[in-house]
C-alpha cells in the first residue's frame, strides 16, 4: 500500500527526511508586525529572529487551511497519516480534522489519520518518524494508527528557553511565571502534559543546569530505554550537541537525531531555546 505522512510545519523534521517522497508538510504563517513569514521551504530563521527582535509587538501564528490540508490529500496514495502539534495550542488539529471530513465526503472509502501529537517540533518529529518506521515495515493502516497512537501516550517532551517571552506575549505561559524568572535571573525546565499542554518541570540558574537536569529526568525514567530522541534547537547547535553528550553519557536511546527548528518552534522557543522529546 502507498502511504503519505503529511505534517504541519512545527513538525522540525531535517530538511533532508523533508524532501523524501513520504513526507509532505503544510505551512502555517507567521506575522511580525506588517511582515508576513510562510513556514515553508523559504524560511529563514535568521530574518525571523531579527524581526522579532525589532518588533514592539508580539509575533502571530496562523493555522494551515482546511483547504491547504486538502490540497495536501490529494496526491493518489491509499493512506493517508496526518501529524498536528498539540490541539491546545493550536487549530491546525482542527483544520486537519475539517479537511478529513470534506475529504472522506468525496472519497467514502479513503484511509485517514489525523494524529494529534500533544506535542510540537521534536514530539512531532518522532510522531512523523514512527510513521515512516511502520509503515516501511509493511504494518497495514489500523494497526499503524493503534501503534502510533499508543506511541503518543507514552511521548514524553521538555523545553528549555534562553527567554520566554514570546511565550508569554502568546498566552501560553503566565505573567507570574515570566515575571519570577525575569527578577530571579532563572531558566525554567518546562514539559508538556499527557493532553499537550505546557507545564513546569523544574528551574535552575543556567541553561546548561537546566539541560542536566532533563537528562537526569530522562535517566531516571526507565521507559525511555530502546527509544528514539529527538533534539531540536533554535540557533543554538552547541547546546544540542551539549544535551546530546549528557544523553549519551547517563541515558540508554537507541537513537538520537538533531535538527533545526522551523518557522513556528522559532517564534515559540526563539534564540537559545532547545526542545527534546523520547
Amino acid at each position: 500500500m502507498s502511504f503519505k505522512i503529511i505534517v504541519d510545519s512545527c513538525c522540525d523534521l531535517t530538511q533532508a527526511q523533508l524532501r523524501e517522497a513520504c513526507f509532505t508538510s503544510v505551512p502555517l504563517t507567521i506575522h511580525v508586525g506588517p511582515h508576513v513569514v510562510v513556514d515553508d521551504s523559504s524560511f529563514d530563521q535568521n530574518a525571523l529572529l531579527w524581526l522579532m527582535r525589532e518588533s514592539e509587538e508580539a509575533p502571530k501564528t496562523a493555522c494551515p487551511s482546511p483547504a491547504q490540508y486538502l490540497d495536501a490529500f490529494d496526491c493518489g496514495v491509499d493512506d493517508l497519516y496526518v501529524v498536528t502539534l498539540s490541539a491546545l495550542l493550536s487549530g491546525s488539529h482542527n483544520s486537519a480534522a475539517q479537511a478529513r471530513e470534506m475529504w472522506l465526503e468525496e472519497h467514502p472509502n479513503a484511509r485517514v489519520h489525523i494524529f494529534n501529537s500533544c506535542s510540537a517540533s521534536a514530539g512531532e518529529v518522532l510522531v512523523a518518524l514512527k510513521i515512516r518506521e511502520l509503515t516501511q515495515s509493511g504494518m497495514n493502516f489500523t494497526t499503524v494508527v493503534s501503534h502510533v497512537s499508543r506511541y503518543i501516550n507514552e511521548m514524553e517532551t521538555y523545553f528549555v528557553l534562553e527567554t520566554l517571552d514570546n511565550l508569554r506575549k502568546a498566552g501560553r505561559l503566565s505573567k507570574l511565571q515570566t515575571l519570577v524568572t525575569s527578577a530571579l535571573k532563572v531558566k525554567l525546565l518546562m514539559g508538556a502534559t499527557p493532553e499537550g499542554e505546557i507545564c513546569k518541570k523544574g528551574q535552575a540558574l543556567s541553561v546548561k543546569q537546566a539541560l542536566a537536569k532533563m537528562v537526569a529526568l530522562m535517566a531516571a525514567d526507565p521507559s525511555h530505554e530502546g527509544r528514539r530522541l529527538a533534539i531540536t534547537h533554535c540557533n543554538c547547535l552547541d547546546r544540542a550537541f551539549y544535551l546530546k553528550e549528557l544523553a549519551l553519557r547517563q541515558c540508554r536511546f537507541s537513537e538520537i537525531v538533531i535538527s533545526d527548528t522551523g518557522g513556528i518552534s522559532t517564534v515559540y522557543a526563539n534564540d537559545g531555546g532547545v526542545v527534546a522529546a523520547y
